[in-house]
């Protein structure tokens, strides 16, 4: 029997590090009285990740632009609400972000890079866009995107190879990994395109934590019984306009008045596939050891945490 190949994880950075920041305790601090504690859980969740699944490659994403202007400019609202400061035209706007976890995304981006581990962007683009874009490049090995975005489960699928969603909702202890099957089941969607079906169910119910206003009265159980019913979002509003269909009145009076969102949520909500993905590194191949180890040493103790990078090198020495 042939050996299982090694995964490519694709970690989405900015949600682990939120999660790490709010998840553990603030009273975690360096040597100078730094706090330290989003450092020190993205690193640990990185040895956990590595001790799980065994990867082989591993990229950090990065939002190069959490709010990039294409979607902006066709859906208004969208994340508007997390805009600390507009910023001149043609620059990123400034997210909202608390003052203690700043200064930590710059140490972990320095631990990172003396490391040796790849994080990868595109200007313009989210870290989901990064993400989708390796997802749907990938040709060799299975790949486990890590996130706590539900939005992500539209990557999910079986060909050219599996890939799944390690969903961090409920925290990294109680992660779920996801794959078709079971965003079909979860979401009563079409089995056969479920990755693609719940990027039109997030279309139709919307998500205000993004701005997304969807479609007015419809809900996500109407959503996924109209997908399930017509098979896609095309097949929806084909429906919606034959007079004969079982679409009902109501429904189809809601996707008329809904007309000019629906035409431009799709591009608004699928993740790009395209994006113009750049590395840190020459490759996305996970070291077995740092890259530059007196740096990182350096760097671990200035930042009190050389506790966590010896559980990274822990986790990599079985590999």
């Amino acid at each position: 029997m042939a050996d299982t190949p090694a995964p490519v994880l694709l970690l989405d950075g900015a949600s682990m590090w939120f999660r790490s920041f709010f998840g553990v305790p603030s009273s975690i601090k360096a040597p100078d009285g730094r706090q330290v504690n989003a450092v020190r859980g993205f690193l640990d969740a990185i040895a956990t990740l590595v001790t799980q699944h065994r990867p082989g490659r591993l990229v950090v994403c990065l939002d190069l632009d959490w709010r990039p202007q294409w979607r902006v400019d066709l859906i208004p609202s969208y994340k508007a609400h997390r805009v600390e400061q507009e910023s001149p035209a043609g620059t990123p706007d400034v997210e909202e972000v608390p003052d203690e976890l700043s200064p930590q995304v710059e140490m972990i981006m320095e631990l990172l890079d003396a490391f040796g581990i790849a994080c990868a962007g595109a200007p313009g683009f989210e870290a989901d866009d990064v993400l989708g874009t390796l997802a749907a490049r990938e040709r060799r090995d299975p790949v486990v995107v890590v996130s706590g975005d539900r939005d992500l489960l539209q990557v999910v699928t079986d060909e050219p190879v599996p890939v799944r969603v390690l969903y961090l909702g409920q925290g990294l202890a109680k992660a779920m990994l996801w794959g078709p099957t079971e965003v079909a089941a979860k979401y009563a969607l079409p089995a056969d395109r479920a990755g693609a079906a719940y990027a039109e169910l997030a279309v139709l119910r919307g998500d205000p934590s993004d701005g997304l206003p969807g479609v007015p009265g419809i809900g996500e159980k109407t959503a996924a019984t109209l997908l399930a019913q017509h098979h896609s979002l095309d097949g929806i509003l084909s429906a919606a306009q034959d007079p004969k269909s079982s679409v009902p009145k109501g429904v189809r009076t809601k996707l008329k008045v809904a007309a000019d969102y629906l035409e431009v949520a799709g591009t608004v909500v699928r993740v790009a596939t395209d994006a113009p993905v750049t590395f840190s590194t020459d490759g996305d191949a996970l070291p077995l050891a740092a890259a530059q180890p007196q740096k990182v040493a350096e760097l671990a103790q200035r930042y009190g945490v050389s506790s966590s990078i010896g559980r990274l090198q822990a986790a990599l020495d079985k590999l």
